[in-house]
């Protein structure tokens, strides 16, 4: 399989250059910059790209290009601070430039296969500092204003660096760049998608497991549902699903979750009601992120006591997904938030080996691969709904008024979102218990009760959302619903925040 390895130094939108890969038809991995030889070295590497990050290149200790990277004799594509490490490590100069460059910014592309069929109208520039004087052996290529070096080549060698960021849709050109790069430069063929991975994850899952019973941690969400059902495909009757209900899951969740997976596909689902136990793990918490770990530990604890009652089971499947991976902060990356799943988990786990057939896939693969599955397209689509559940969307510590506070709220502006039509066209959207009062009048009286924020975001990936424009009526409908039908809330706010520089939970 053709490859791209994406070489990480620790920058905002390293994991939007693997999706613009993968987007083209080549396979991408996210690897550390600190990786060895034999991490990036596989069958298949057909190029490497180096990332931004937040460093001087010129500084002692900055991250550095591995030696080792020019003798694979592949072509290399540096983005930001990708290209000023690569301009170092070959002898170029690099420095502060007289002024950054932050957002849109006018650049004037010289002919070149890089930039083929490219206007070269605006780019996403990002930086503070810039190449001065490329090493022997480059040309520049490109240049704005402030950044005469905003792109660089060295055909002979096939060495390649732009200073600009092509991977962020605010470089409108920028997947023609990679189309570039891979198919002109790499001699990509392309036809990766993910819903042809389907036997060869089947493969793998088996040659984990071989003979061993699995269990897996089924809530419900596409992510544990994909992957539960790619693993009963490899493994049959020695699969049983666990459905755990915390407390904190959404207005009928259990019941839809039950009525599908136990009724319609005859899996092996068992319930467990832990509801009183992760309620009284998490009284008094008000910490984000000892929530998450607190409620990831919880669950390992269920699913063992639930694997020895089944007579032991060595592997543990998790439906956990790239964005969880590259958010909790794996190699140069900073921890952004521990999902229960990854940096939640507690270090002694007493099963064998985790099995997380969908680690490297984002949300749109993961449902593209879910419909080659023959899962259901309602299923598939269902909105995504966090592990930890409502913990996430309420702001201080968990109590269950603050739960049904959230919990008939949400069901209220899911309802109306799916009666509008809209509920495919929005990515994602419930409501939050904001830990905000504030004074109201309801008939003729003073109240001081909570304050309930709604949230719609549009998104493909996770990594990235951009704020739903809900229509004013619509709106104006589900704030009177919640205020009129939900105790302890009188009043209602939107939430218009992006990511970045929010995320989409709260918590």
């Amino acid at each position: 399989m053709e490859r791209i390895t994406v070489l990480d130094f620790g920058g905002q939108y390293n994991q939007l250059i693997a999706r613009r890969v993968r987007e083209c038809g080549v396979y991408a991995e996210v690897t550390p910059c600190t990786a060895g030889r034999d991490k990036v070295d596989k069958e298949g590497l057909m190029g490497v790209i180096l990332t931004g990050g937040p460093n001087s290149a010129y500084a002692p200790g900055a991250p550095a290009v591995p030696d080792w990277l020019f003798e694979l004799n592949i072509p290399i594509l540096g983005i930001c601070y990708g290209m000023q490490a690569l301009a170092v490590k070959l002898g170029g100069k690099v420095g502060p430039g007289e002024a950054g460059e932050f957002g849109h910014c006018d650049i004037a592309y010289s002919a070149h296969p890089l930039f083929e069929g490219m206007k070269g109208e605006h780019v996403w520039m990002n930086h503070n500092d810039r190449v001065i004087v490329p090493p022997e052996g480059f040309k520049t290529i490109a240049s704005s204003a402030l950044c005469p070096v905003a792109a660089m080549a060295d055909d002979k060698e096939k060495l390649y660096a732009v200073q600009f960021h092509p991977e962020v849709h605010h470089t409108p050109e920028g997947t023609a760049l990679f189309k570039n790069f891979l198919f002109n430069v790499c001699g990509c063929e392309g036809g990766w998608s993910p819903s042809n991975l389907a036997d060869d994850l089947v493969k793998a899952v088996r040659e984990q497991v071989g003979d061993a019973p699995v269990i897996a941690a089924l809530s419900g969400g596409v992510d544990s549902s994909v992957a539960s059902v790619l693993v009963h495909r490899a493994v049959g009757d020695r699969l049983t699903c666990i459905f755990v209900d915390h407390g904190m899951l959404r207005q009928n969740e259990a019941k839809e979750v039950l009525d599908f997976y136990r009724d319609s596909l005859k899996m092996d689902v068992r319930f467990v009601d832990a509801s009183e136990r992760f309620l009284t793990k998490l009284a008094g918490v008000t910490d984000p992120e000892q929530k998450r770990k607190i409620i990831g530990t919880e669950f390992i604890r269920v699913f063992e006591e639930e694997a020895k009652k089944l007579g032991g089971a060595d592997y543990l499947v998790q439906g956990t997904i790239y964005p969880d991976i590259i958010e909790s902060g794996p190699g140069n990356a900073a921890v952004i938030k521990s999902h229960h799943n990854v940096g939640g988990l507690p270090k002694n786990v007493d099963f064998k080996g985790l099995v997380e057939p969908l680690r490297y896939l984002f949300k749109d693969e993961v449902r593209e691969l879910g419909l080659s599955l023959g899962i259901p397209e309602h299923l598939v689509w269902r909105q995504p709904f966090p592990g930890p559940g409502l913990a996430v969307r309420i702001v201080g510590e968990i109590t269950k008024e603050k739960l049904e506070i959230v919990r008939k709220s949400d069901y209220i502006f899911r309802t109306e979102v799916a009666a509008a039509g809209l509920d495919r066209a929005i990515w994602q959207y419930f409501t939050v218990y904001t830990g905000v009062r504030s004074v109201g009048v309801m008939g003729d009286a003073r109240t001081y009760d909570s304050v309930v924020a709604l949230r719609a975001v549009l998104s493909t990936d996770a990594m990235t959302v951009e704020v739903a424009e809900l229509p004013y009526p619509l709106l104006r409908k589900i704030s009177n619903r919640i205020i009129n039908e939900v105790p302890g809330c009188n009043r209602v706010v939107y939430d218009i925040t992006s990511k970045p520089p929010g995320t989409i939970e709260w918590e």
